[in-house]
């Protein structure tokens, strides 16, 4: 069993940045995918970020190309989601996700350990 535990939600002005943490409570090494995901009130969970555990290969979302950065360090177990120039529909709760197979990156179903979620609120 896998736990995620995210951190570093907050509120932020426009324009601003925050950096998520997401530290797992074992190695998962053998954890192919580390994704951030985001829902905001009223909508569907939607697709931020993912990597694969060595970081070699990464996705985005087009809305937060260029400006999310998503890393990792094997060390701590930890994943990271640098987010810059925030604005408003960036406002959600950020959750962690971990999956076994770089396929469908951006569908929560190919996930199948998940964090409790971290809110972060962009004010405008």
């Amino acid at each position: 069993q896998v736990t995620l535990v995210e951190s570093g939600g907050g509120l932020v002005q426009a324009g601003g940045s925050l950096r998520l943490s997401c530290a797992a409570s074992r190695g998962i090494f053998s954890t192919y995918v580390m994704g951030w995901f985001r829902q905001a009130p009223g909508k569907e969970r939607e697709f931020v970020a993912a990597s694969t555990w060595s970081g070699s290969t990464t996705s985005y979302a087009d809305s937060v190309n260029g400006r999310f950065t998503i890393s990792r360090d094997n060390a701590k177990n930890t994943v990271y989601l640098q987010m810059n120039n925030l604005n408003a529909e960036d406002t959600a709760v950020y959750y962690c996700a971990a999956g076994q197979r770089w396929g469908r990156v951006g569908s929560p179903g190919e996930y199948k350990y998940w964090g409790q979620g971290t809110q972060v609120t962009v004010s405008s």
